[in-house]
């Protein structure tokens, strides 16, 4: 059975389209997807993606993997979301160093929720394609539980013919035996009834056997900090062991990982996990061939709207997949010249041919990049609001910053009368911080807005709200404010 010429396309796309790089030796992964999408291979093909449990919402950084991973979807694959919110309080030291903070389970559970309402615009969701679980769910053990001491916990028994409910000490050890086997997603979610995967301090001991200090240290970020004379924890050296040793934990649950996917940042630790694999392998069987090793698929970083650093909520160059229309494009009208192609590569379904067309016409001086940056920016919105609100955005862009107006839809909120701005903008989300407020205000990019234009700067940091105001935050982002 032959390959259609659509999964031939889709097949291209995957090694092709945004990738950085792929460490796929004599492509054997690439010969197991292509038997998947022809119905030659019947086994699940597995692909692991990391989602950090502190942030739920998804920027067009993280969209573009997840349009890669559509595809593999698109020609049967099933994609594994591994939730890091055992390795989120060692902190990934990939890139900005700040500590992140904890999460417990019931925001887990619901920043998933959400990350699912908002994947599902790009990825399908049925179990058959895809699945999601917590790396707490083998790095934690019975012992690190900590239970209420007025939790009840019962044993059923039979005694005489009878069924009887025996009390339990929720914080014995039989106690957290019983809510560890409960809670944990192997059974409750996937239904494993036997063999639940657990890394326990042997077994990380074991691995750490098996991997070099010199391996680690290698690493360029770690190289780096070095050179710069700062100092480098053991945890962090960690790090990159508890992610390959996910990769392991992910094979023996789901019965494969065949692809491990992410950002061009995450190569090192993504390999790592091959390694891993490949150690425990020869343990099994040393007769295991590499063909069934993680591929890794490493994609290109998308620079954020200043275009220097890589699209981050953190550094305030983001664009968010859930924000409304009008600022979506209004944000990507806002990107320098340079990055437009970078975006129509990583953002759009523009075929690559068509791209190159356009960077000759634009550095052919035929083509105005403003118009191709609307036409990119309409594209964009028109893929997660659909093509009417796209039109929509850009008659509104033409209108506030050509003719000097504002949006039509504009936000209109109540707020009570001599509420701090600051406050107002950060309950609806507009700046993300009273830093974030302060670092607009020094640069004057906090406005009062009247129909026909711009009357004044706010010049007070604590300015209050008592009457009815129309306010500009930055470049693009705008709310009426109505006081009671």
């Amino acid at each position: 059975m032959t390959l259609s010429k659509e999964a031939t396309s889709k097949v291209e796309d995957v090694f092709g389209r945004g990738v950085e790089k792929v460490f796929d030796p004599a492509n054997l992964f690439r010969k197991k997807l292509e038997a998947k999408a022809s119905g030659r291979y019947k086994k699940d093909i597995i692909i692991k993606f990391g989602v950090d449990p502190t942030r739920p919402d998804i920027h067009l950084g993280h969209a573009h993997i997840f349009r890669k991973l559509r595809i593999l979807q698109d020609l049967g694959c099933k994609v594994v979301f591994l939730v890091g919110d055992f390795t989120a309080r060692i902190g990934d030291p990939t890139g900005k160093s700040d500590t992140r903070p904890e999460v417990d389970q019931k925001q887990v559970e619901s920043n998933m929720k959400t990350y699912e309402e908002q994947v599902g615009k790009i990825l399908l969701t049925k179990k058959e394609v895809y699945s999601w679980i917590r790396n707490s769910d083998w790095f934690t053990n019975i012992t690190d539980l900590q239970l209420p001491e007025d939790a009840k916990i019962e044993m059923t028994a039979t005694h005489k013919g009878e069924r009887v409910h025996i009390p339990i000490k929720p914080n014995s050890f039989i106690g957290k035996a019983i809510i560890f086997e409960e809670t944990r997603m192997q059974v409750k979610n996937l239904g494993i009834t036997s063999g639940i995967s657990v890394v326990t301090t042997m077994g990380l001991l074991w691995t750490l056997k098996h991997i070099t200090f010199n391996r680690l240290i290698k690493r360029d970020m770690f190289q780096a900090r070095i050179k710069e004379g700062r100092e480098l924890y053991m945890h962090e050296l960690l790090y990159p062991v508890f992610q390959a040793i996910d990769s392991h934990v992910i094979e023996s649950i789901y019965g494969s990982c065949d692809l491990e996917i992410g950002g061009s940042d995450q190569t090192f630790n993504m390999l790592l996990g091959r390694d891993v694999q490949e150690v425990n392998k020869k343990t099994r069987s040393p007769r295991e061939t590499k063909s069934d090793l993680q591929a890794v698929l490493s994609l290109k970083l998308l620079v954020g709207t200043d275009g220097k650093e890589k699209m981050s909520k953190s550094l305030n160059n983001y664009i968010g997949i859930n924000e409304n229309p009008a600022l979506m494009y209004g944000k990507i009208m806002s990107i320098p010249d340079s990055s437009i192609m970078d975006y129509f590569e990583l953002c759009t379904y523009t075929p690559l041919e068509e791209i190159d067309e356009i960077r000759k016409r634009v550095m052919g001086g035929k083509e105005n990049p403003r118009d191709i940056k609307m036409r990119l920016a309409r594209e964009i919105v028109a893929i997660y609001h659909g093509e009417g609100l796209a039109a929509r955005a850009e008659d509104d862009f033409v209108r506030t910053f050509r003719g000097g107006g504002i949006p039509a839809d504009i936000k209109e909120i109540v707020a009570d009368k001599g509420t701090r701005l600051s406050d107002i903008l950060i309950k609806n989300k507009l700046v993300s911080s009273r830093s974030d407020f302060r670092r607009l205000f020094e640069r004057g990019a906090l406005k009062y807005i009247k129909e026909e234009g711009i009357k004044e700067k706010i010049i007070n940091i604590d300015t209050t709200i008592n009457e009815t105001v129309t306010v500009q935050v930055g470049k693009n982002r705008f709310i009426k404010i109505h006081p009671v």
